[in-house]
């Protein structure tokens, strides 16, 4: 798909330039130093030759085809070039000035019939405001970086240019190779889905690094990453995360931003391994391109003194992994190999005296114990300590079953460690935290790896009662669905509602009471009236005929005075529920990436602590139970309630009942139940309220 791009046999540079420094002649210098194979033709009126290289005047003038066109002129001049470029047989453009989208009216006018012409003509193009390509496997640096990387397994993908340059350099420095490398600029045409399916299927790509300031099509994407994911790490820092960051974003690309939560859920739907910082993107980077995935969360630590060893065991109970235990025959090797100061629990204290030849017993009997899963060796720099010498010892002992992550703590006096763990591909760090936060991205992703194949319930329902309330609403130009009319859908999905009664007078209110039976609860019933109690328009346990009476006409009476223009169309009459946990289940449209299930506490867990989980529609059990789990606040009511307090599964059950409602009804913008009352296990919850907002577009149901 991208053969023109990555793999051109011909690229002509158009604004080549005489002046180092200008990226014209910087374009140049690297496309001929990195040893690009094919045919390089300079583009220059004022030159005869550039670099060594015959220079044209422009294409014409060359006379023949070109596959690839790298063009760096003034924004004013890249529509010419690109026509120029197009009419030689250029398959593919890339254009790095900036002056588009991202500053102005015109600009976004200029780029937006720029990429109607190349998808006119069937070229694909790059940018514009992008800094070029490399691939290193074609020798083709296309580019205006400082030099060619190492050849390598991972693939660079980013929104910035600046931030290219620096994990290029930040890879050099650990000996860490490159296999693509992709500056998308403004991506008006080319963007991280046609790059995440194109890595997907590379050989060389072992592993995905995107930095990402917006995502284009979020269904697309998510598609994308999960195919990618499914067969290699895709790890994506996600920036424009806050308000303030979200304008920044929007500024240097030219897009508006989706939610923080739609992407939260998209990446975690696609097994995408978020990095929240560009330190974090890079440590999970080499972690993941230089080691194996692990069998499972069993880390053992071992450490020449005390204190690192017990960071590194607090990080990871923190992190939700296990300390492992060791074997028997694992602590009697130990014990007989090393001295009798040598802790030999978990973590394995060497104690300073610790020499490459100890780290190297330790680590061998630790890799072959079938309790451990993974290892964190961390050193910190004493007297006698040999950081080079221990860390090729470390190395001779790793056979690539496990993974191995090194913290060699300190600065100067361990730098000799740390080239030589470089150099053997064992990635390292600067203290055990950022190991054990490396070695979470490992285990997580190889957990998602693991899981089976998703399957989404599909329930027997009562479709065409839904279809007909919304209907409704939409021709009458109504985007609120009242509580009545709303349990009416929710009905129509197999969700256990009370049962009740919209009434137009105190008496008829009387009646429907002692038929459905006292307690009852009363509640205005109007499209108007969202929150019904802040007017007066909820009354619960009313237990008798006279009660139901003076609450209809003292409700009417209020209402009318609070919210004299709503309309009314009666009092709700309906049965109290029994006692049980509230929680909140529902759902929100994402911009991007379209329904989101949600699912929080009731009270001051959401109002105050803000502990809501979201998670992309349509959803299996299994991502619903893991939403429950997810929540803060669900660990602490177990722990105050006690085990088995609530049905689980049938909450999920909820959640997956939504799911199928919002992608049946793509018309339903907000869901709603709250509270959805949950009991002991076993017991079918209720809905006690519900709200449902309607996108007012007679959306096509699929």
């Amino acid at each position: 798909m991208l053969e023109s791009l990555l793999y051109p046999q011909s690229v002509a540079v158009i604004g080549a330039s005489r002046t180092p420094g200008k990226i014209g002649y910087e374009v140049l210098r690297n496309l001929i130093e990195g040893g690009f194979k094919g045919e390089i033709v300079p583009i220059n009126p004022n030159a005869d030759s550039l670099q060594n290289l015959k220079c044209y005047p422009d294409l014409k003038t060359y006379g023949k085809k070109i596959d690839h066109s790298f063009i760096a002129v003034p924004a004013g001049e890249v529509k010419e070039a690109v026509q120029s470029s197009i009419k030689a047989g250029a398959h593919a453009v890339i254009i790095i000035g900036a002056g588009f989208k991202e500053v102005s009216i015109e600009g976004a006018e200029l780029e937006k019939e720029i990429a109607q012409i190349c998808k006119t003509a069937g070229v694909r193009m790059l940018g514009p405001n992008s800094m070029g390509l490399i691939n290193t496997e074609h020798n083709f640096n296309a580019s205006y970086s400082s030099h060619m990387p190492l050849s390598g397994g991972i693939s660079i993908l980013s929104q910035s240019g600046t931030l290219c340059t620096a994990i290029i350099d930040w890879a050099a420095r650990r000996h860490l190779g490159i296999a693509k490398f992709v500056s998308m600029g403004n991506k008006a045409d080319l963007n991280e889905v046609h790059f995440l399916k194109a890595f997907t299927s590379d050989d060389q790509t072992k592993v995905i690094v995107a930095y990402l300031e917006t995502i284009t099509n979020g269904d697309e994407f998510v598609k994308a990453a999960e195919a990618a994911a499914s067969v290699k790490p895709v790890i994506i820092l996600k920036v424009g995360t806050t308000e303030a960051g979200e304008k920044v974003a929007t500024r240097h690309t030219g897009e508006l931003s989706g939610t923080d939560i739609g992407y939260g859920a998209a990446l975690k739907r696609s097994g995408v391994i978020r990095a929240k910082t560009f330190e974090t993107l890079l440590d999970y980077a080499v972690a993941l391109g230089l080691q194996p995935l692990p069998d499972g969360d069993r880390i053992a630590v071992i450490t020449n003194a005390g204190g690192p060893g017990i960071m590194a065991v607090d990080a990871i109970v923190e992190s939700g992994m296990q300390v492992a235990k060791l074997s028997t025959e694992t602590m009697k090797a130990l014990s007989e190999k090393l001295p009798e100061a040598v802790g030999l629990s978990n973590p394995i204290d060497l104690n300073a005296f610790a020499d490459p030849d100890q780290y190297s017993t330790a680590v061998r009997a630790t890799l072959e114990d079938d309790l451990v899963d993974a290892l964190i060796v961390v050193l910190a720099p004493q007297g006698l300590s040999q950081p080079a010498e221990t860390a090729k010892a470390i190395a001779g002992c790793i056979n690539g079953n496990k993974p191995v992550l090194a913290a060699f703590m300190g600065g100067k006096d361990v730098l000799p460690g740390r080239e030589e763990l470089a150099a053997s591909n064992i990635p390292w760090f600067n203290v055990p935290e950022k190991a054990v936060e490396a070695m979470k991205a490992m285990v997580d992703y190889a957990a998602w790896k693991r899981q089976p194949p998703r399957v989404v319930t599909r329930f027997p329902v009562h479709r065409r009662r839904v279809e007909r309330v919304i209907s409704r609403h939409l021709k009458r130009g109504h985007r609120e669905i009242s509580e009545v009319q709303a349990k009416e859908i929710l009905r129509a999905y197999d969700f256990n509602v009370p049962e009740g009664f919209i009434t137009g007078n105190p008496e008829e209110a009387v009646e429907v009471a002692e038929k459905i039976g006292y307690p009852v609860a009363m509640k205005i019933a109007s499209y108007d009236i969202i929150h019904k109690s802040q007017v007066g328009g909820v009354k619960l346990n009313i237990a008798t005929a006279e009660g139901v009476r003076d609450t209809f006409e003292l409700m009417i009476s209020r209402v009318n005075r609070r919210a004299a223009n709503a309309r009314v169309e009666g009092v709700y009459v309906e049965q109290m529920c029994p006692p049980g946990l509230g929680v909140i289940i529902g759902m929100r449209t994402d911009p991007e990436f379209g329904p989101m299930l949600m699912f929080g506490l009731g009270g001051i867990f959401v109002e105050v602590l803000e502990d809501i989980t979201f998670h992309l529609a349509p959803i299996t059990e299994d991502e619903a139970i893991q939403m429950l789990l997810g929540s803060r606040s669900y660990s602490m009511l177990i722990e105050r309630r006690g085990q088995g307090s609530i049905d689980l599964h049938a909450v999920a059950n909820g959640l997956q009942h939504i799911s199928q409602l919002v992608t049946d009804f793509p018309q339903i913008a907000e869901l709603d139940i709250n509270p959805f009352l949950v009991g002991e296990v076993g017991s079918m919850p209720i809905v006690v309220d519900a709200r449902i907002i309607l996108s007012g577009a007679d959306k096509k149901n699929e």
